[in-house]
């Protein structure tokens, strides 16, 4: 989908923001480095107690408090690309990424008025089973395979980022770091479950914050003349600026970005499997919501600190002409080029990792690099777990064994997780030396899953929409997603037949396209009365069906673990909001 090119755009740069240093960490900061990854992975065991059904390994037996998931939302957010990522933007160039962020309140008020009511009170943990009811078992695996394969896919880069990255501090052997970050997350996600994964989150999101804290503050008030200083040289170079503010939909724009924003912020709270599992997660509806807007109010401001962090890192390195020198030339022996040519964008992001191996600390700095690569391991429990639950709720469940018992399902949930890190941890290892594979995968990945959030929209939103419709919409989405994709690089298409429009824009286009399909061919190709449907039943759909009622309603909560996705109550038009 077009949300996975932004991880993975986001997250190939990590691959290179400590590659083109060699430095060797002092000896508190390797102590540190160990220490706090070896307390964090036992900290994540430790929940084994708590983990025993697999309603608790799945959905944490909805006992959370709301303040815990919503710093497990916001620490989903705040991941190792935000805290490298986002101040290389602001250096290299504006704050127009910041407009991402400031669409994320829209997206959180629908998460918070329909995705968290719908999915709470419908009692299906699974985030793809309405997607059955609405259109059939076709459009329930379709969205089931995306995101086993994207999830396998965003591990793999994790694991190799994190292990390009500590080969590039320790000197430790890639191999061997990936490895062992494999076995170590893959063992306490299982043994903890979803509330390890969600207590880890907390931990690390506040080490995270605090190291951006602390590296704001050395930064502006170690200026020359003051931090008014650094203020003052951002401002010059127009690094406040949040863009062009014209109708042009080819390049970045502030209209383009906020579009883009709002609709993968919308695609994460509706249809991303490991939100709706934190969703079930709090201890009550009121709860999740909460936790919804305590992930987004914490994140705002944070996100902002970054991209201050960039502008400070500008004006600072400007005042400090020895070190800019430093890494521009560490680029130029990277990319063979003269480093004199070398522009702001061009070193952007090398040059954070650059202030915090050499003017952090010692013991500082290894806490702060421990925290950056143990929220890329958190990020890989977020994916074990979450694929682990989507292969026992719409696989093992839904084709295997409708009737499965507590323990069968633990030892699929198990077996799963198990599975899950062992391909992971092989597609780390193929990416050694091997990064084009990656780029491929991706770019399939985004052509095939886009269209599961216009599906999703059509579902929810057109009352006409059926089995029929939404394929034929899918299938012509897929293709507008191929096309947008994929032409702008291929030389054998002819210049006007290349997509014009910013990358930004495809997952815009994809999901309207699908959802406005799907609506004109429900609506004129389609004139019977609409029909409510059944719950999912084991016979694929494709009669006529209203969409999922949004509107509130008192249902008796369903035991998550056990529970049959044919028996539970399917989403109809009784049903309340998402």
């Amino acid at each position: 989908m077009p949300c996975v090119r932004h991880f993975r755009s986001a997250f190939i740069q990590v691959l290179h923001y400590w590659g083109i240093f060699t430095i060797t960490l002092a000896t508190p900061d390797l102590i540190v480095l160990v220490a706090y990854v070896a307390v964090v992975i036992a900290f994540g065991c430790w929940f084994v107690r708590k983990s025993g059904t697999s309603r608790e390994f799945m959905a944490a037996g909805g006992s959370l408090p709301g303040w815990a998931v919503g710093m497990s939302i916001f620490g989903t957010y705040l991941s190792s690309t935000t805290f490298l990522g986002n101040p290389g933007k602001a250096y290299g160039g504006n704050f127009n990424g910041y407009l991402f962020t400031l669409s994320l309140p829209l997206a959180v008020w629908i998460a918070a008025r329909y995705f968290v009511p719908f999915y709470r009170r419908s009692g299906e943990i699974s985030a793809y089973q309405h997607l059955e009811s609405r259109f059939g078992l076709w459009a329930r695996s379709y969205a089931m395979l995306c995101y086993l394969l994207t999830q396998i896919a965003r591990m793999g880069t994790i694991m190799f980022g994190v292990a390009i990255g500590l080969h590039a501090l320790t000197n430790w052997e890639v191999t061997n770091i990936i490895l062992a970050t494999g076995i170590l997350v893959t063992l306490y996600t299982l043994l903890g479950g979803i509330e390890a994964v969600i207590w880890t989150d907390v931990v690390q999101s506040i080490v995270l914050v605090g190291g951006a804290i602390l590296v704001f503050g050395m930064l502006v008030f170690d200026m020359p003349e003051g931090p008014s200083q650094a203020w003052t040289i951002a401002m010059d170079a127009n690094k406040m600026s949040l863009g062009n503010w014209n109708i042009d939909f080819t390049t970045s724009t502030v209209w383009g970005m906020l579009l883009y924003g709002f609709f993968i912020n919308l695609t994460n709270f509706g249809i991303d499997q490991s939100f709706v599992q934190r969703y079930h997660a709090a201890s009550s509806e009121q709860a999740a919501k909460r936790a919804v807007w305590l992930g987004a109010f914490l994140y705002v401001p944070i996100s902002l600190l970054f991209f201050l962090i960039g502008a400070a890192l500008f004006s600072y390195y400007a005042t400090q002409p020895e070190m800019l020198h430093e890494v521009r030339q560490a680029v130029a022996a990277q990319q063979s080029v003269d480093p004199a040519t070398l522009q702001a964008a061009d070193i952007g992001d090398k040059v954070l990792p650059h202030f915090i191996a050499t003017k952090l600390p010692p013991g500082l700095a290894g806490l702060l690099i421990a925290a950056i690569f143990a929220a890329g391991m958190s990020s890989i429990d977020t994916s074990l777990n979450s694929s682990a639950t989507v292969i026992l709720k719409d696989l093992y469940q839904r084709y295997l064994n409708p009737d499965v018992t507590e323990k069968q399902a633990m030892r699929v949930l198990r077996i799963s997780t198990i599975a899950i890190g062992l391909i992971g941890t092989g597609v780390a290892l193929l990416l050694i030396g091997q990064k084009s594979i990656l780029d491929i995968w991706w770019q399939l990945q985004g052509v095939f899953s886009g269209g599961m959030l216009g599906l999703f929209l059509l579902g929810i939103i057109a009352r006409r929409a059926n089995a029929a419709s939404g394929m034929i919409a899918v299938v012509l989405g897929v293709v507008v997603i191929s096309w947008l994709e994929l032409s702008p690089d291929n030389t054998a298409i002819p210049d006007t037949l290349r997509n014009p429009l910013h990358t930004n824009l495809t997952i815009v286009v994809g999901t309207l396209t699908i959802f406005l399909t799907g609506c004109a061919i429900s609506r004129f190709g389609n004139r019977a009365k609409p029909t409510r449907p059944s719950p999912a039943s084991t016979d694929d759909q494709s009669s006529d069906s209203e969409p999922v009622n949004l509107e509130p309603v008192n249902l008796e909560p369903v035991n998550l673990a056990s529970s049959d996705p044919d028996d539970s109550a399917g989403p109809s038009a009784s049903l309340p909001e998402k």
